[in-house]
C-alpha cells in the first residue's frame, strides 16, 4: 500500500516491517510499542535507525517545523509533502499520517478523500484523526470501510484545544474520564487499529486499559498504556522551552545547532574558513594557461 523509498537506507536486515497483525501481537504479548513523530527525511532516518515501531507524521509539524503557534493552520497539502519525505526515509516502521484540521470534519466523503491522498500520494500505511465524538467516529468508520487503517486520538486533542479550555490535561473528573473512555470504545468499535491517549491522569489510563482490545499509545497518559509516543523535537530538545510536563528530554540538539552555526559564523568573519584543506586545486600548467587567457 505504501510507496517504496527511492534511496538506500541502512537498516537491520533481521527486523521485519511493522504490520497491523504484528502490532496486535505486541499488545497481546505485553511488548511495549515505541512510537515517535517525524516530519522529514533526516528525522525519518533517525527513527529507522532507532528501530521504532510506529512513526507519526503529526500535525504538530505546524509548530515544530512550520513556525505556527497552533496545529490548526497546517493544511493537507503541507502534510502530504512532509509525509512523502518521511516515507523516503523509512523501511520498517509503520507510517501513520495525521489528517489535519479541516480535512475531515465536513463529511465522511471528505475524510475518505483526504485519507486516500495520504495513502496514495504520500505513501502512508495508515492515517490518524482526532476526537471520539459522533463526527470523528463516523469519519473513522468510513475510512476503515474504504480499506484504510485508522488510528484514533482522545483526551487532549490539539486541533480542538480551544474548545477543551486550552492545552491542559483532560479527564480529571469522573464524568470527563468516563467520556474519554466512551470515546475510546466508540473508536475501537468503529474499527480503529489503535488509539492515542493524550494528557490524561495515569490512574484513568489504568482503569480504561482493561476495556481496550486494540493497542493504546500514551503521551502524557502514564505507563499503563501499550506504548508511548513523543514529539521528535521535544525528546531531542530541538525547540525553545521545556515543553509539556510529560516530556523527557534525551538530548539538547537546539543548543548544539546554535553553537555550530555560531562557530561557523565566527570562522568566516575571522577568515579561518575556508582553510586550504577545504579548497580545490588546479594543475599549475592549467593555471598558467588560464592566466594567459585572462590577460590576452
Amino acid at each position: 500500500m505504501s510507496a517504496q523509498p527511492d534511496v538506500q537506507i541502512p537498516h537491520d536486515p533481521g527486523r521485519l516491517p511493522m504490520t497491523l497483525p504484528l502490532l496486535a501481537e505486541k499488545k497481546r504479548l505485553g511488548d511495549p510499542i515505541v512510537m515517535v513523530t517525524a516530519y522529514d527525511y533526516p528525522s525519518a532516518r533517525a527513527a529507522e535507525a532507532a528501530g521504532v515501531d510506529l512513526v507519526l507524521v503529526g500535525d504538530s509539524a505546524a509548530t515544530t517545523v512550520l513556525g505556527y503557534n497552533a496545529t490548526t493552520p497546517v493544511r493537507l497539502g503541507d502534510m502530504l509533502v512532509l509525509a512523502a519525505a518521511v516515507r523516503r526515509g523509512l523501511r520498517t516502521p509503520l507510517l501513520i499520517g495525521d489528517l489535519p484540521f479541516g480535512s475531515y470534519e465536513v463529511s465522511d466523503e471528505q475524510a475518505v478523500g483526504a485519507a486516500v491522498r495520504m495513502i496514495q500520494e504520500a505513501g502512508c500505511d495508515a492515517v490518524k484523526l482526532e476526537g471520539g465524538g459522533p463526527g470523528p467516529v463516523s469519519r473513522a468508520r468510513a475510512i476503515v470501510q474504504a480499506g484504510i487503517p485508522v488510528m484514533g486520538h482522545v483526551g487532549l486533542t490539539p486541533q480542538s484545544s480551544t474548545a477543551l479550555g486550552g492545552w491542559k490535561a483532560q479527564g480529571r473528573s469522573a464524568q470527563a474520564a468516563a467520556q474519554i473512555g466512551q470515546q475510546a470504545l466508540a473508536l475501537q468499535e468503529a474499527g480503529c487499529f489503535a488509539v492515542v491517549f493524550e494528557a490524561i491522569p495515569a490512574q484513568v489510563s489504568e482503569e480504561l486499559m482493561a476495556r481496550m482490545e486494540i493497542p493504546v499509545i500514551g503521551i502524557g497518559a502514564g505507563p499503563a498504556t501499550d506504548g508511548q509516543v513523543l514529539v521528535f523535537h521535544d525528546l531531542l530538545g530541538i525547540r525553545d522551552g521545556l515543553g509539556p510536563r510529560f516530556v523527557k528530554r534525551y538530548a539538547n540538539i537546539q543548543q548544539e545547532m546554535n553553537a555550530g552555526v555560531a562557530a561557523y559564523a565566527q570562522d568566516v568573519r575571522a577568515r579561518r574558513y575556508p582553510a586550504p584543506e577545504h579548497t580545490y586545486k588546479i594543475d599549475p600548467a592549467e593555471l598558467a594557461e588560464l592566466q594567459a587567457l585572462l590577460t590576452a
